[in-house]
């Protein structure tokens, strides 16, 4: 394989993993250690209550918005830490004596596969979300949730 092919994989690697992982980098550090739980918990609320501030949203929605998106970061966990090994993984391949791309694609179909894991829980939790709240309130809540992190950087 050559040294150009081998940089574009590599490349292709870290970008796919980097755009799929919206949620879960919210809520642990790229190496793997995370943030505490309740820490993590209060932060969800506080956004959630900002996001739905100004608006008609009662108590019990904000409530069940949290709640969901709780549900999601927890459940995500896990995939979290399974990229986080997959990098490693990825890493070490990519660094030893003999290259084996059977491995890398091994290891490569797996990050996929965890982060699409992750992409479709996080887009099922906003939809769930996203019909707790009226329409108006939902776009107040996407403008304001996406201000901070993902939303704010372009390109």
């Amino acid at each position: 394989m050559t040294t150009l092919s081998m940089k574009t994989m590599f490349a292709a690697f870290l970008a796919g993993s980097l755009a799929v992982t919206a949620g879960g980098t919210a809520f642990a550090r790229g190496d793997g250690a995370g943030m505490d739980p309740a820490k993590f918990q209060q932060r969800i609320e506080k956004r959630v209550d900002k996001a739905l501030n100004g608006t008609d949203a009662t108590q019990d929605q904000k409530t069940k918005v949290s709640e969901i998106l709780k549900a999601a970061f927890t459940d995500m966990k896990p995939l979290h830490d399974q990229r986080v090994e997959n990098r490693k993984a990825m890493e070490a391949a990519l660094q030893a004596p003999i290259i084996d791309p059977a491995k890398i694609e091994q290891i490569r179909t797996l990050q996929m596969k965890a982060s699409d894991d992750s992409s479709r829980r996080f887009t099922k939790a906003l939809t769930d979300a996203a019909n707790v709240l009226s329409p108006t309130q939902r776009q107040a809540f996407f403008k304001v949730w996406n201000e901070r992190g993902h939303g704010a950087r372009k390109g």
